[in-house]
C-alpha cells in the first residue's frame, strides 16, 4: 500500500466508520489472537485503529481540487486597473440592470404597509437612562 498521510480529520472519520462498522459485527480485517484482543479490551475504535495502520481497509480518500477560471483573473486584473469610484458605480448599476432583464435578478419591492419608520425622540423612544 501507499504511504498516504491523512489529516486528523480524514482519519477520524475512517476511524469512527470502521469502529461502528465492528461494533455492528462487521468482520475484522486483521488476524488478531484472543490474547490481542483481550489487551485492546475487545475496544472497535482500537481494532479499527489497527487496520487502518497496517493498511488492509479498502477505503478511498479522494481530494477533489477546486478550478481555476481565466476570466475570474482577468476580471479581477481589471476591476484592479480602474481609476474612479464613479466608474465602478456606473459598472456596477450596469452589472445590476443587466442581470434584471435577464430575470436572474428581481427587484423588491415593498408596499407602504412594509416600510418602517425609525423611531424620533417625540414619538416616545427611550434611552438607557429610563431604567434607573
Amino acid at each position: 500500500m501507499k504511504d498516504i498521510t491523512f489529516s486528523k480529520y480524514e482519519r477520524a472519520r475512517i476511524l469512527g466508520a470502521r469502529a461502528l462498522q465492528i461494533s455492528m459485527d462487521a468482520p475484522v480485517l486483521l488476524k488478531l489472537s484472543e490474547e490481542e484482543l483481550s489487551n485492546i479490551n475487545f475496544d472497535p475504535l482500537r481494532i479499527a485503529e489497527r487496520e487502518l495502520d497496517s493498511g488492509v481497509l479498502p477505503i478511498t480518500i479522494i481530494k477533489p481540487m477546486p478550478k481555476k477560471k481565466e476570466e475570474a483573473l482577468e476580471k479581477i486584473q481589471i476591476e484592479k486597473e480602474e481609476a474612479s469610484d464613479q466608474e465602478k458605480i456606473e459598472k456596477e448599476k450596469e452589472e445590476e440592470q443587466s442581470l434584471m432583464e435577464s430575470g436572474e435578478v428581481m427587484p423588491v419591492e415593498m408596499s407602504e404597509e412594509e416600510v418602517v419608520e425609525e423611531p424620533s425622540e417625540e414619538s416616545g423612544s427611550f434611552d438607557s437612562g429610563d431604567f434607573e
